[in-house]
């Protein structure tokens, strides 16, 4: 007799997932010199030795396909007051928000973000939806501050 397979709504399993407390990201990349960047939560430390992280990409979104191009991407952890960085890179961007950029050993990077990792492609894997962006970490740094939180589908601040 054959396993009946759980039917997960779509919905509830991103409620469940929005309970757990994450840092905003916005990953950057570099096409014939313009620069393209996202807001991305999905993001960890994947090995020390060698330095890897990993970014999920969702198959649909345009940087699928620019950082599979490029061969290279960079992270930036926003701080505290950089909630506009990430409503301007998930679509909805402030009125008259400009994003301002630094360069991290050749890649874009967000200014005056907390910490910045850039890398080039390591491997990729398909995960449903989405493909799992590995990057070999080329450079790391970061500055104090507190960063910005998401939870349950808001902005959150870290409280001493």
């Amino acid at each position: 007799m054959a396993e009946e397979k759980a039917q997960i709504d779509p919905r509830e399993l991103r409620n469940a997932c929005g309970k757990f407390a994450t840092g905003i990201t916005i990953v950057t990349t570099e096409v014939d010199g313009e620069v393209y960047g996202m807001t991305a939560n999905a993001f960890m430390s994947v090995s020390l030795d060698p330095p890897l992280v990993v970014v999920s990409v969702g198959k649909k979104a345009s940087m699928h396909d620019l950082i599979a191009k490029s061969g290279r991407y960079s992270v930036s952890i926003l701080n505290s007051d950089q909630e506009a960085y990430s409503s301007h890179f998930a679509g909805w961007s402030p009125e008259g928000f400009e994003p301002r950029f630094d360069r991290k050993h050749d890649h874009p990077v967000i200014a005056d973000a907390i910490a910045y990792i850039t890398t080039k492609l390591y491997a990729t894997h398909e995960a449903g939806d989405h493909t799992l962006y590995v990057g070999e970490v080329e450079h790391c740094e970061y500055n104090e501050g507190d960063p910005i939180l998401y939870y349950v589908g808001q902005y959150r601040q870290v409280a001493p």
